[in-house]
């Protein structure tokens, strides 16, 4: 099945992948490193939000669909839903 993301979760998806870049980002500098926790409380806090809005918490097997979706510039278009069935 194919289903378009909802406003909400398109947010909640670029929410996590800002996240995961940021985490990267500061994981590899050893000088950001150290201070991990204060560099990443806000990213945490806005993709913990946007799950929560999207509906999104504790299905990350969407959430992961629809970040894989943006990452391959499909977002804007509908979403392969087959693998797990309806969302």
């Amino acid at each position: 099945m194919t289903t378009t993301p909802t406003v909400p979760e398109r947010a909640a998806a670029q929410a996590y992948l800002r996240l995961v870049e940021t985490a990267r980002a500061v994981l590899t500098d050893p000088g950001l490193a150290p201070m991990a926790a204060v560099h990443l409380a806000s990213p945490m806090a806005e993709a913990d939000e946007a799950l929560r809005r999207a509906g999104l918490s504790g299905n990350e097997a969407r959430l992961l669909r629809l970040a894989a979706g943006l990452r391959a510039g499909a977002a804007p278009g509908p979403l392969d839903d087959t693998a797990s069935g309806p969302s």
